[in-house]
């Protein structure tokens, strides 16, 4: 396209407009053990179940079909080889109308390049985070007034791939948003066990609505955090998900607009919810994908919603 690209994005939850949807062409080899990021993959790849690329395209394209059919403008990365570009989520996030860029965790770097583009059409300057300073867009919910932040503040956090968002950047952030309030959560972090991690803040959290969230409390470090969500909320505004659903990242849909939200199929409870408070939901099955340790808002990065 050659025009260029208003962003704006104020929650997680008015329409959709414009949207960068990862790829998942020439993804080459599954990864070894030495080389997954997080401990689902590592899991997948132990277990011979690790996904295959027909089998995740299968899944992005049919993702497609929903975000075009309700009138989101999708764009796509530019294809870097041997490169998984499924999510698009980490490289960067929108507040307002200014875009950030991730410092990602290093083997990743090339995935930026496939997104280059669409950042030089973009009708504002992209702010380069300074390097001390890592974050990635999952851990990033905006929240109208508010911006949640997923962290991890124990002294382990080098050691940690799983750690992508520092208190640094949290306190810098504070200093160039003036007009929000920025809340840090700390989320459980492990390398190795697949049932301590939580990759990234929507994993185990995520606004839907005005007043309305999922909440996996599983997910959480402190339980004071999730007490802290509950009372925003309220608590017949929370869908509270069990264990196993936390395990299954049901936090991780992708909301339209209120009325419209993209959900695993399998999320079988979620979905009943959803329904029964007027919600369409359009269910994907997104499982090889969900093996990588990320779903539809991992897999998507807003640039644009309704004002």
């Amino acid at each position: 396209r050659t025009l260029m690209l208003n962003i704006n994005i104020e929650n997680e939850y008015s329409r959709l407009k414009t949207v960068i949807l990862g790829i998942a062409d020439n993804l080459g080899n599954p990864p070894s053990e030495s080389d997954a990021f997080d401990p689902r993959s590592l899991y997948h790849i132990k277990n011979n179940s690790y996904p295959l690329e027909e089998d995740l395209k299968k899944e992005v394209e049919s993702f497609k079909k929903k975000l075009t059919k309700h009138n989101v403008e999708v764009l796509r990365p530019n294809n870097v080889n041997d490169c998984n570009q499924i999510f698009a989520r980490d490289l960067g996030f929108v507040i307002s109308n200014m875009f950030f860029l991730s410092n990602i965790v290093p083997n990743r770097q090339d995935e930026i390049e496939g997104i280059k583009e669409i950042l030089n059409h973009l009708n504002v300057g992209v702010i380069k985070l300074p390097e001390f300073m890592h974050i990635e867009g999952g851990d990033i919910i905006v929240h109208n007034d508010k911006v949640f932040i997923g962290t991890y503040s124990e002294e382990d956090y080098p050691s940690l791939i799983t750690a992508r968002t520092n208190n640094e950047s949290i306190d810098y952030l504070k200093r160039i948003i003036n007009n929000k309030e920025i809340i840090p959560i700390d989320i459980k972090k492990s390398n190795t066990n697949i049932f301590e991690n939580t990759l990234h803040l929507d994993c185990c959290f995520q606004t839907i609505s005005m007043d309305k969230a999922i909440v996996c409390p599983d997910g959480f470090k402190k339980k004071d955090d999730v007490e802290y969500l509950i009372k925003l909320f309220g608590k017949k505004n929370i869908f509270l998900a069990s264990p196993e659903e936390t395990f299954m990242l049901t936090s991780n849909v992708l909301v339209i607009s209120p009325e419209i939200i993209v959900s695993h199929s399998k999320f079988k409870r979620l979905n009943k919810w959803l329904e029964e408070k007027g919600v369409l939901v359009e269910k994907v099955d997104y499982s090889n994908v969900s093996k990588m340790s990320g779903l539809f808002r991992c897999s998507t990065l807003p640039l644009t919603r309704e004002i």
